[in-house]
């Protein structure tokens, strides 16, 4: 083979790998997009189930928190606060955290498999009141691709580790019953 024959083959195989590469993200970023499509559910020991889409969080009080990026810069992030959404739930937020209530947690749970545990009073006014957000906006854009639609943010939290990316599922569960 002449050495201009392999030239041309690996510059022809590098530029349809730089296709195949492009269309695949464009395509992964255009399915993200489609927040109307996507859904947050909220089950467990609930009086029912709960589904709510990008529509029904744009319709709900809305929040505004700020946290740090890594290189120090802010980013905000805009969305409902994840005790709202439990109170939407039928979920005890207030004078109703007593008692077995106090033995519930939240399991948030993302589409790539990664969960983390926040307990109600967590959240709830009267105990530790922390602004948890389920965001679907970051600097007053979409969240995108790995992103969203849905986020946790915790902006009090020292470590990034329990704000959730891609977010689906909230379970609520209570330990006594």
């Amino acid at each position: 083979m002449k050495p201009i024959d392999m030239i041309s083959r690996r510059l022809v195989f590098r530029i349809l790998l730089l296709g195949c590469l492009c269309a695949a993200t464009v395509s992964g970023q255009a399915g993200q997009e489609q927040t109307g499509l996507a859904t947050l559910t909220i089950s467990g020991d609930i009086p029912s189930r709960l589904t709510l889409k990008a529509e029904d969080l744009a319709k709900m009080p809305r929040e505004t928190v700020s946290v740090p990026d890594q290189d120090g810069t802010k980013i905000e992030y805009e969305g409902v606060l994840l005790r709202e959404i439990l109170k939407r739930a039928g979920v005890p937020m207030e004078k109703g955290l007593r008692g077995k209530t106090l033995t519930s947690y939240i399991l948030a749970k993302a589409h790539d498999g990664y969960q983390v545990v926040f307990t109600v009073a967590e959240v709830a006014p009267e105990f530790a009141n922390e602004p948890i957000l389920v965001a679907d906006k970051r600097d007053g854009k979409a969240l995108f691709g790995y992103q969203g639609p849905f986020r946790l943010v915790c902006p009090n939290d020292k470590a990034g580790a329990r704000s959730v990316r891609m977010l689906e599922t909230l379970e609520v569960v209570q330990l006594q019953k």
